[in-house]
């Protein structure tokens, strides 16, 4: 006897486990060329990375932690060239969680000196390169000084079109969906209509593919409170290295890792 249809809840399978399709090929005009590790397919459409170990890498060598953090914005620098080659569309960077606040005035006001000053330097490059950039977290919370230099680089990068930076800078992932639920309530979308994808279009990251890949340097497993709702089905991939010992290869390596992986997404 053939059994009835399965009676299916009518908002699943929700969006974010669907298999996505190859992501879109980045612009390859201009002088940086892309240099593919993988298939388009075995490609994460979105990379992103915890960058943890600033400060245990500083106390390695004896020097101070507002020096390890620097050495962490160095890194930065030369690892976006590589993922604008490697063709990786979108690339999501927690650099300044809300729980950071907790640190000493010392580090925190070190810490936006050295956003800050990066933004300032590095703006013209990125536009070279190609990378547009987006904030992500709760700006108004931030210095003035601050506020008005991540503006201009939002602006400037505007036409970005090899990559998709996206800075998480005094971020939470719970206060995203606190944020998420108020523009929600604000808009009065009726409660029937809320699912999966009206919350997806309320966080910090409406209209971006969720992470195919989150990367932690620095040896810890846990999520640290960076994407959780992005990060559902995303593959984990943690190293030992201290983030601002992560260069190129360590990139690539990770790359390799997830094309070797099997993603089910429950099916």
């Amino acid at each position: 006897m053939a059994r009835a249809p399965l009676a299916r809840p009518t908002d699943a399978p929700p969006i974010a486990h669907v298999t996505p399709g190859p992501a879109a090929r980045p612009e390859t005009s201009g002088a940086v060329e892309t240099e593919p590790l993988s298939a388009p397919e075995e490609r994460p459409s979105h990379v992103a990375i915890i960058m943890d170990g600033n400060r245990r890498w500083a106390r390695r060598r004896g020097i101070s932690e507002l020096d390890g953090h620097a050495a962490g914005v160095e890194a930065i620098r030369s690892l976006l060239r590589h993922v604008v080659r490697r063709g990786v569309p979108v690339l999501s960077l927690y650099a300044f969680s809300r729980e950071n606040w907790a640190r000493s005035d010392d580090e925190v006001n070190g810490l936006f000196g050295l956003l800050d000053q990066a933004i300032r330097s590095e703006t013209a490059e990125l536009k070279v390169q190609g990378v547009r950039v987006r904030l992500l977290g709760r700006l108004d919370e931030l210095p003035e000084e601050t506020r008005r230099s991540i503006g201009a680089a939002l602006d400037e990068t505007a036409g970005g079109q090899r990559l998709q930076l996206n800075v998480a800078f005094n971020y939470a992932g719970r206060t995203e969906l606190v944020d998420a639920i108020r523009r929600i309530v604000a808009s009065r979308l009726p409660p029937e209509r809320i699912d999966e994808r009206a919350v997806s279009d309320a966080l910090y990251t409406a209209g971006l593919p969720d992470p195919d890949l989150v990367i932690r340097t620095g040896g810890e497993h846990r999520l640290s409170n960076f994407l959780i709702w992005q990060s559902a089905y995303a593959e984990l991939y943690v190293c030992e290295t201290l983030w601002p010992d992560f260069g190129p290869d360590a990139f690539d390596a990770a790359l390799l890792e997830f094309a070797r992986r099997t993603r089910r997404f429950g099916r």
